[in-house]
């Protein structure tokens, strides 16, 4: 059974900082790098990505709560083009999304990407934390939590005792520290490596009053609700909780694992669920290897077998939106290899889990990375596949979660090391490199030209 918590997070200083941007090459070079890829790229909405195909949603972590970090986060892929950003539910975390999103757009007037929440219906690896107390680890541990930690959420440190011995000689202390909670996002690596098994992991379940509280702010879009799929009844009850909260929202996500052949089954019964009081569009968050991005290159491999496979199924539930009838008779219009008109309903499907740098060209190999362009007539849209597309290229979009944190969350450590907790828009030489990072990520779902996506130095 889950722990259920109230929504929390850790508060970090608040800092206040003004730019000014004229005057600083750094800068300018941001600017012009985003005026020149990004504006042209996300000049449609967020809910027309999801249409052509090449929808890009940043994952901050369901669990992931250092508010610092998640508003420099926001500010660089605002500015790389991203559709959505992906947080905790949580007061002060959406409030860092939000801060990161309009200081990009201070910087560049560009559109706002949604605004994302996560939640969970039961017990859930994205909702946890690990915990150990450091005083019970031997000083002589060699500490691999540390080093295998992804976030950086482990910190241990020698403390001196004050306990007097016999003779007058000191203790030899204990090691404090262990584990910094807002950071922690529950990935797990550190379970297995610790030698003494000191470490646990405390799951927890969001509450579902606070959340639809949440809904309700102007300045949330959507919920992503993460699920096992396996018990319907856990989920009934977290969506009969969310209320009359989901009018507000522009999209319901719905983030689930593999499950084989129940897969479908459980994914209509969870849209005849919603369907009654679902008022926007929804999506099917395909969750290939959870939490695995930044590990290497076969990390992608899972999620993409799962989108290969339901792309192909004909009885998914599609995501359909009440508020634009003309979306419940819209269809993708696309020649088959062997030049038949084919006909499919709209379904969104993202892929999560594992994504990172490799994941569009393992599409690409499976034909189901494609753009679609959208004419003016919305009851006729054209499917314009790359010449590997197959007649089974749904894919609505990517999510990137931990190898988007890993490529900039490693400018910020560096950023962080010398000039201590910071806006990374006071620092533009990381500011540019944090940048240039995501841009040659969202890039490759967005197509922008490599070429000019370089370092530029003064």
């Amino acid at each position: 059974m889950a722990l259920s918590f109230p929504c929390k997070a850790s508060l970090n200083q608040h800092i206040q900082v003004k730019v000014n941007c004229s005057n600083n090459k750094y800068l300018q070079n941001i600017k012009n790098l985003t005026r020149t890829l990004t504006l042209p790229s996300i000049s449609s909405s967020p809910h027309e990505s999801l249409q052509k195909g090449n929808w890009v949603k940043l994952i901050c972590g369901a669990s992931f709560e250092d508010v610092v970090d998640i508003r420099n986060l926001s500010l660089v892929y605002t500015l790389a083009g991203v559709d959505c950003i992906d947080c905790a539910a949580d007061a002060s975390v959406v409030s860092a999304v939000n801060e990161g999103i309009e200081a990009a757009r201070e910087i560049v007037p560009l559109r706002r990407p949604w605004v994302m929440i996560s939640v969970n219906d039961d017990e859930d690896l994205h909702f946890r934390k690990a915990e150990f107390d450091p005083s019970d680890c031997p000083l002589d541990c060699s500490r691999p939590c540390e080093v295998v930690c992804p976030a950086n959420a482990i910190s241990l440190v020698e403390g001196k005792s004050t306990v007097e011995l016999p003779h007058g000689t000191g203790s030899p202390g204990a090691l404090k520290g262990g584990v910094i909670t807002e950071r922690c996002y529950g990935c797990g690596r550190c379970f297995p490596v610790c030698p003494y098994e000191k470490i646990s992991m405390v799951t927890y379940v969001r509450n579902a009053t606070a959340t639809a509280e949440l809904l309700k702010r102007d300045d949330v879009d959507a919920i992503e609700i993460h699920t096992s799929g396996r018990q319907s009844a856990f989920f009934r009850e977290l969506w009969n909780g969310l209320g009359d909260a989901i009018r507000y929202l522009k999209l319901v996500a719905i983030s689930l694992p593999d499950i084989g052949d129940s897969t479908i089954s459980s994914m209509n019964t969870m849209y005849s669920i919603m369907e009654p009081q679902l008022d926007c569009y929804n999506l099917w968050q395909l969750d290939g290897r959870p939490m695995s991005g930044d590990i290497g290159r076969g990390a992608t491999r899972e999620t993409i077998a799962f989108a290969v496979r339901l792309a192909a199924a004909k009885d998914r539930p599609h995501g359909l939106c009440k508020r634009s009838p003309c979306l419940l008779r819209m269809h993708v219009k696309f020649i088959s290899s062997a030049g038949l008109h084919l006909l499919l309903p709209i379904g969104f499907l993202q892929l999560a889990g594992g994504t990172n740098a490799h994941t569009v060209n393992g599409l690409k190999k499976e034909g189901l990375f494609q753009t679609v362009s959208i004419s003016s007539n919305s009851k006729d849209q054209t499917l314009l596949p790359d010449s590997s597309c197959s007649a089974q290229a749904l894919i609505a979009g990517i999510a990137y979660g931990g190898y988007a944190r890993k490529i900039v969350g490693r400018v910020l450590s560096r950023m962080e090391s010398k000039q201590g907790i910071a806006h990374i828009e006071q620092y533009p030489h990381h500011f540019l490199e944090a940048l240039t990072e995501a841009l040659s990520l969202v890039g490759t779902v967005k197509s922008y030209d490599p070429s000019l996506i370089t370092h530029r130095r003064l």
